[in-house]
């Protein structure tokens, strides 16, 4: 019998673009697995690809984030999560985090007594004890991120300060805390309070949290945090000195502690880029975070084009018609051509808690945006389980790696990136 083949070309919907998707690593299930991931593309040579995430866990790539080596980090300060890992433009990989110097955890006082800064001078293979700053016992220092200058190296570091985490005695305060370090992270300046206005301790929407800082074109740090469901913003010179102070650059509405639904906790804290391309916007500072202003999180983003004097409304970054929640942003500004990109989760596709993630990305200075899918496999996190409290990317000339958590269908937890190469 002769058999006839009939070939039937049938239309399809394509979600996004398919990103190759690459698992970096991998815990069991447990109260806390591994989440808040960082990373770092190096900044002299971008083969090597570093990551972080909680407690310990420390990540080197050598071939652009395909394939990667863990390893867990040691520090006799203590490693105790919020993981950053940042390059300087040396080609120096740093991981900043919490300290924990007697190992016992919450049955110490020491604990968060620092931030602690570690420096790999090979790519993330090997690491050094570290060096700390805004030590102050006994008050508690948390919630650090950082930002290094382009033309002289020098990192800057910015946190939260609590008189005592979790006080309830209304005389305890917290305030956002600024540090530099101008010989590669070998000692630290003392530690300064530039927040204007202080918030409580019970790590919520009065305290005041969120601190990440970038450098503008000329050297000048800027930083933004939230507090009392405002946008604060403030403009440091390299020598210390404020320039200005808690500048409003936007409303909060329902405040930076967000409650998503399936989530064990969630925020929608800001984060700070600027533009140090030669590109037509080099200069722009932009603060992206989430509110709740339309009644669901959305993602938002507004910029100043005058050094952070004045600030343009905010302007949605996700593109969905839906009333769906998109929450845990972070946004990355190319140096070298600056375009800009935010990460966030994303639920417009469903009416439950299964979740996607998105890329968004403007070539045009935030005006518009394409939203895309870059996760291959949908997942729904567990609200029993800590799922940390933020995501992250980097972009370097072309070269994005955005980081994202995802609960796995046997019920671990995994930490992945995207290749993506424009």
């Amino acid at each position: 019998m002769k058999r006839i083949w009939i070939f039937l070309l049938l239309p399809f919907t394509v979600l996004a673009q398919q990103y190759p998707n690459v698992m970096i690593g991998s815990s069991h299930l447990m109260h806390r697995g591994i989440c808040e991931p960082s990373i770092s593309i190096n900044k002299a040579n971008p083969a090597n690809v570093v990551a972080g995430a909680i407690l310990d866990r420390v990540f080197y790539s050598n071939d652009s984030g395909k394939t990667w080596t863990g390893d867990t980090l040691k520090s006799t300060y203590g490693v105790w999560g919020d993981p950053v890992v940042i390059s300087d433009y040396k080609g120096n990989q740093y991981f900043f985090h919490l300290s924990d110097p007697t190992g016992k955890n919450w049955q110490s006082e020491e604990i968060l007594d620092r931030i602690v800064c570690q420096k790999s001078v090979d790519g993330g293979m090997t690491w050094n004890n570290g060096s700390y700053m805004g030590l102050d016992h006994p008050k508690d220092q948390d919630k650090q991120w950082v930002a290094v200058d382009p033309n002289t190296n020098t990192l800057y570091c910015t946190w939260t300060q609590f008189d005592k985490y979790g006080s309830k005695n209304v005389s305890d305060e917290s305030n956002i805390l600024f540090s530099k370090s101008t010989d590669f992270g070998e000692s630290w300046s003392e530690a300064m309070v530039i927040s204007q206005f202080a918030g409580n301790c019970l790590d919520g929407d009065s305290t005041t949290e969120g601190a990440v800082p970038t450098v503008g074109p000329n050297g000048e740090v800027y930083v933004a945090w939230s507090f009392d469901e405002k946008i604060y913003f403030d403009i440091i010179t390299e020598d210390g000195k404020h320039l200005a102070e808690d500048i409003i650059v936007a409303e909060q509405p329902g405040g930076w502690d967000i409650d998503v639904p399936g989530l064990m906790r969630a925020n929608g804290m800001p984060i700070t880029v600027c533009d140090i391309s030669n590109g037509p916007h080099r200069g722009t500072i932009y603060v992206n975070w989430v509110d709740d202003r339309n009644g669901h999180y959305d993602v938002w983003i507004a910029k100043s084009m005058d050094e952070g004097k004045t600030w343009s409304k905010p302007k949605r970054v996700n593109d969905d018609k839906k009333k769906r929640d998109q929450f845990f942003t972070w946004l990355a500004c190319d140096p070298i051509t600056g375009y800009l990109y935010a990460v966030f989760y994303d639920r417009r596709n469903y009416k439950d808690n299964r979740t996607d993630v998105y890329l968004a990305t403007s070539t045009d200075g935030g005006e518009t945006w394409k939203n895309e899918r870059i996760n291959e496999t949908t997942f729904q996190p567990n609200p029993l389980v800590f799922f940390g409290d933020y995501n992250h990317i980097d972009a370097y000339n072309g070269m994005v790696r955005p980081i994202w958590t995802q609960m796995d269908s046997e019920g671990g937890m995994s930490i992945w990136t995207a290749i993506i190469n424009l």
